[in-house]
């Protein structure tokens, strides 16, 4: 699990940390989602993102162990581990960056 953590960190070095710039954050995400193999309803894709956020903010999910366990439970059932680390990632970079440096946590 830890693997799949550092991967996804990696993969938000390599993309970079800023949420992209366009006129519409939910369609930047799904179209990132897209490219990890991950599918669904674009609302619902964004939803749990940005829930994932407040459950950080708020502390439900103390870490990002804990948030990654929660997207996993809300995507497909045949989805893997690594594609729930992706998600967190890509959520955290589109919807709360400020909220980035749990996935570094993580990694340690």
């Amino acid at each position: 699990m830890i693997g799949a953590a550092a991967a996804a960190v990696g993969l938000g070095s390599a993309l970079g940390f800023a949420a992209p710039a366009v006129a519409d954050p939910d369609t930047a995400f799904t179209n990132e989602l897209n490219t990890y193999g991950i599918y669904g309803q674009k609302d619902y894709n964004a939803w749990i993102g940005k829930i994932t956020c407040k459950r950080i903010a708020t502390g439900v999910d103390a870490n990002a162990f804990e948030a990654a366990d929660f997207v996993h439970n809300q995507l497909e059932k045949d989805s893997t581990t690594e594609q729930a680390w992706q998600f967190l990632a890509a959520g955290l970079r589109t919807y709360c960056p400020d909220r980035l440096p749990i996935l570094d946590q993580a990694r340690q």
